[in-house]
């Protein structure tokens, strides 16, 4: 055996079906996560950059979920020879139409690295998929088709992390199994099934090309016809004709295709399933991940999982796919939704309301007690028969006669002075809600940012709802600073994730939800300023308790169809917002 070193690269798949790299300090994070715990699930990308705060990284399924938007995108783990740029700390950018800087795939700028260290003058990327010609006199790249040029540049970064282990002397290049779970350079699992997968990829491989002991890690013989990726080629990454794929975290007795891109991914399920067929071996198909049979896909995926572990051969088929988007749709198939005369809403900054106090408001819906039970006030909790336990400003003398009001229409009582300084806490809208029931008196609006919500009808189907088209929603909020209705005036609060697509079916409940959401919307109750759940960001715009699709055509997040209660759901929270059908019909709010 003889020790080999190669530095990792992390890497995530972008919706041109490219490879895009994450930075140094990010690819050590994961890399620390992974040696602290082997087994770990997740990987929180906020906690070593706050541009990231949203993003998750699941090691089981190998993808990266956004929590605020609910998209998932599958990332790997690739490994490149030490010499190449990564591992030297060379990252190379081209700028942009903003004029900022903007990272090469890892690929390329192993071979923009590997063609200045032969001191070329210039390299064609022809063979690596691109129409551009890089001038390192001029430092500049140069579109083949349009002859654009852009300036390029060579930063020095922070080196990607590195791992070793041992490789059998006979192997100049790595094996696509050859990685354990902690990152160590092991032999594959013995069990009949890995076996298999690995015999199916070797197969694979030998076809397209061959490996000599005189080359160096990953790279291809010169009389190959295929394209030559780099110089210092990626190792465990195997290019084949339709896609490619790369390494990512095996772990023993189980099967991990999770870094596979899709294509290469259904090539070597086919070819698995044919090959234990062939051979004889008696094989149990695992289908029903794509929802496709009646066995529920938890029961499927335990059950490969326990046949793996036992050394049984399983065949596995296409794992469910995430639809974010529907396809694309032209301007003239855009059509407006039935009933709404307009297709766009949009919201202003909050108008403070004039006239009335606080106090005056707050009696509005209210009924004088003259003898107050034997009952704490909910609010401060202290007897109702006795003063208010609120001690704060923004609250004047209240006779003895009105301490305690009765809300009219849900009948809770309280201290007034209570009432009052609930009212100065919130948006001081002229609306009061109870605290205890959540009734609602007057018109609520909320704290949701200026921004513009656009709907219309696509031509598309969404999953559930087969027999009409989709309704689709587009928010988009800017990040600017704090209102005095939100909770730090003055700061600057961001928007993630902006635009956000959401869907309803044009049935006539869904357009009856699209209604109820242009209420609410012009009352600013759908987003809010405040601190994410899920991510911990503070300071940014929230969904506000009122539930949106996310997914066209899948539901892996939870936040897409089929989902027959969906509608139900909205309208109930909606309701809860103090939004009803009996709103629809009355003149646009202005908030």
């Amino acid at each position: 055996m003889l020790l080999a070193s190669a530095v990792v690269v992390w890497e995530w798949l972008n919706e041109h079906g490219r490879w895009r790299p994450y930075s140094p300090a990010v690819c050590h994070h994961i890399e620390a996560v992974i040696r602290s715990d082997p087994r770990g699930a997740s990987v929180l990308l906020g906690q070593v950059d706050s541009r990231l705060s949203p993003y998750i990284i699941d090691l089981q399924s190998m993808h990266q979920f956004r929590q605020d938007t609910g998209t998932l995108r599958p990332v790997r783990r690739s490994f490149y020879d030490p010499t190449s740029a990564p591992g030297q700390g060379w990252l190379w950018e081209w700028e942009n139409d903003a004029g900022s800087w903007t990272a090469f795939d890892t690929e390329v700028g192993n071979a923009i690295q590997a063609a200045r260290d032969r001191q070329q003058p210039w390299l064609d990327l022809a063979p690596l998929g691109f129409s551009y010609l890089i001038d390192f006199e001029n430092m500049t790249q140069i579109n083949g088709q349009t002859q654009r040029c852009r300036r390029i540049q060579r930063r020095s970064d922070l080196a990607y992390p590195m791992v070793s282990g041992p490789l059998p002397k006979s192997h100049q290049a790595w094996g696509p199994t050859s990685m354990s779970g902690t990152g160590g350079l092991l032999g594959p699992c013995a069990c009949q099934q890995c076996m298999m997968v690995l015999g199916v990829k070797t197969g694979a491989l030998s076809s397209f090309s061959t490996v000599s002991s005189a080359q160096t890690l990953g790279r291809r013989p010169a009389q190959t016809k295929l394209p030559l990726p780099t110089i210092s080629p990626k190792v465990h990454s195997y290019s084949v004709p339709g896609g490619s794929y790369s390494l990512t975290l095996p772990r023993p007795l189980t099967l991990h295709l999770a870094g596979l891109s899709r294509p290469a991914l259904q090539r070597i399920a086919m070819a698995q399933s044919r090959a234990l067929i062939a051979s004889g071996v008696p094989t149990v198909p695992v289908k029903n991940l794509n929802g496709s049979s009646p066995v529920h896909p938890a029961l499927a995926g335990i059950t490969g999982i326990l046949m793996s572990a036992a050394g049984l051969p399983v065949c596995l088929t296409r794992p469910p796919k995430l639809v974010l988007h529907p396809p694309p749709v032209s301007k003239s198939d855009i059509k407006p939704v039935p009933g709404l005369g307009h297709c766009c809403r949009k919201t202003t900054k909050k108008q403070a309301r004039k006239g009335k106090t606080p106090e005056e408001v707050v009696k509005r819906y209210l009924q004088k007690v003259r003898n107050p039970p034997e009952e704490d006030c909910t609010i401060c909790m202290e007897a109702l028969s006795g003063p208010s336990g609120y001690k704060g400003p923004g609250v004047g003398g209240i006779s003895r006669a009105e301490s305690v009001g009765r809300l009219t229409q849900c009948g809770h009582q309280y201290h007034l002075q209570c009432l009052v300084a609930m009212y100065n806490n919130g948006n001081k809208d002229g609306s009061l809600q109870c605290p205890t029931c959540k009734t609602i008196y007057g018109v609520k609006t909320g704290n949701q940012p200026p921004g513009k919500m656009e709907y219309h009808v696509i031509p598309h189907s969404l999953p559930g709802h087969p027999d009409c088209k989709a309704i689709r929603i587009i928010y988009n909020i800017p990040p600017g600073i704090q209102g005095p209705e939100h909770p730090n005036p003055g700061k600057p609060f961001t928007a993630r994730g902006f635009p956000r697509h959401c869907y309803l079916p044009d049935s006539e409940k869904g357009r009856k939800v699209l209604r109820l959401l242009l209420v609410a919307w012009d009352r600013r109750l759908i987003f809010s300023v405040g601190t994410s759940s899920t991510t911990g960001e503070s300071d940014t715009v929230i969904w506000n308790e009122v539930h949106h699709k996310t997914e066209f055509g899948s539901n892996l997040t939870g936040h897409g169809y089929p989902d027959p209660a969906h509608l139900d759901n909205v309208l109930e929270e909606l309701k809860a917002q103090g939004i009803t059908e009996d709103d629809t019909a009355t003149k646009k709010e202005v908030v």
